[in-house]
């Protein structure tokens, strides 16, 4: 005979655990052993359920996207006070889709510029589109539309999307929407590829695909899966991106102009039913090889390379936030060669969405569920 007095008993118990459970961890120190010695996580904020984009502003101020709800949100480095800001254009937030990358202009304390990436539409057709704006108090005003990807497809999976500004050049990356991934192989559409335009949207004359025939003339490279790391080397100013594989096979890739990164030709993974994508090869000539792959799959988020000075020892590594696996990656790369990597915060078991550097020199991570940390040694 089924007791009806268990479920109300269970749920407020375990809710009682539960929440016993958040709060002393939120007060206890969380300290992790790396191979460097040991690292503090000190929280910044939470409540953000999936923090995709991060990037920092003057004045101790951080700005957070939350994928999941749409909304931007900054964020006081010393308080951890939210603040939602008003004027962002709208998302369209379901699945993979909703407030993704955001990116202030290298000249933001001369021109005020950030640039908002996010997926567009509605349960119809959606695609991904790249706003920019100037940030007025708590509002984002004078905002335009600088990228719309073509095309928009119901399917809300794989946008990408990150961003990095070189010179006056705004690189970003598109994912292949799942459903069309060999669209990744063909110049007609923006799907799977990594675009270059000016940072307030005209194109480049000498982007290599211009003068091609039907070509979309944004495209820088091509051949990808799910692109969600993009990052500058700090000293060759290289373009490196890592994307997602489907059942293993994530790359990191030193993106180039016109090359072919061969996804869905050429994959070091398996699709999710066990069977291979293709004809399940990994290598064809006129097609790049990763420079380093994972298998299994880590779910790589975004990447950073590291130059600051509070933790020296990692001075030059790249860091990726993992989220299949729960980590944060640390790669240490010799001649464009990874010779080492190191699983951090493995035993924290909270998928790392977004890495970032801040100006005080530190790293800071975002996580899903979600809060956001400073790395901090002992």
């Amino acid at each position: 005979m089924k007791n009806n007095n268990f479920r109300p008993f269970s749920l407020l118990f375990f809710g009682m655990v539960f929440l016993f459970a958040a709060c002393t961890n939120q007060k206890s120190d969380l300290i992790f052993e790396s191979e460097q010695g040991k690292i503090q996580l000190e929280m910044i904020t939470d409540s953000i359920r999936v923090p995709f984009g991060m990037c920092f502003l003057p004045n101790n101020k951080m700005m957070v996207t939350n994928r999941f709800s749409g909304e931007l949100i900054q964020v006081d480095l010393k308080s951890g006070r939210k603040t939602v800001i008003k004027g962002v254009p709208k998302s369209y937030c379901r699945l993979d889709g909703g407030a993704l990358d955001i990116l202030p202009h290298p000249k933001y304390q001369e021109n005020d510029w950030l640039y908002f990436a996010h997926s567009v539409g509605d349960s119809t057709a959606s695609t991904m589109a790249i706003d920019r704006g100037k940030l007025n108090g708590d509002s984002l005003t004078q905002t335009e539309r600088i990228f719309t990807a073509f095309p928009y497809y119901p399917s809300p999976s794989h946008y990408g999307t990150r961003m990095v500004i070189k010179n006056d050049y705004l690189f970003f990356t598109m994912g292949d929407r799942y459903d069309l991934m060999d669209s990744a192989q063909t110049l007609n559409n923006h799907l799977g590829k990594v675009m270059r335009i000016f940072d307030d949207g005209r194109i480049p004359k000498d982007n290599p695909f211009v003068n091609t025939d039907n070509a979309k003339p944004e495209i820088w490279s091509l051949g990808h899966r799910n692109p969600q790391g993009l990052t500058l080397h700090p000293k060759t100013q290289e373009l490196w991106l890592h994307e997602h594989g489907p059942k293993g096979g994530d790359e990191l890739n030193l993106i180039k102009p016109a090359l072919n990164y061969g996804w869905p030709i050429i994959c070091h993974g398996i699709d999710y039913d066990d069977t291979p994508i293709g004809d399940g090869i990994t290598h064809k000539e006129g097609m790049e090889q990763p420079v380093h792959y994972y298998t299994p799959s880590i779910a790589p988020s975004s990447m950073v390379f590291y130059t600051g000075d509070k933790l020296e020892q990692w001075k030059g590594n790249l860091f990726v936030g993992a989220m299949a696996l729960t980590h944060l990656n640390r790669l240490v790369l010799k001649e464009d060669k990874v010779v080492h990597e190191e699983r951090i915060l493995k035993d924290f078991g909270r998928r790392v969405r977004v890495v970032r550097q801040g100006p005080d020199g530190y790293l800071y991570i975002g996580v899903d569920g979600g809060a956001i940390y400073r790395l901090k040694p002992i």
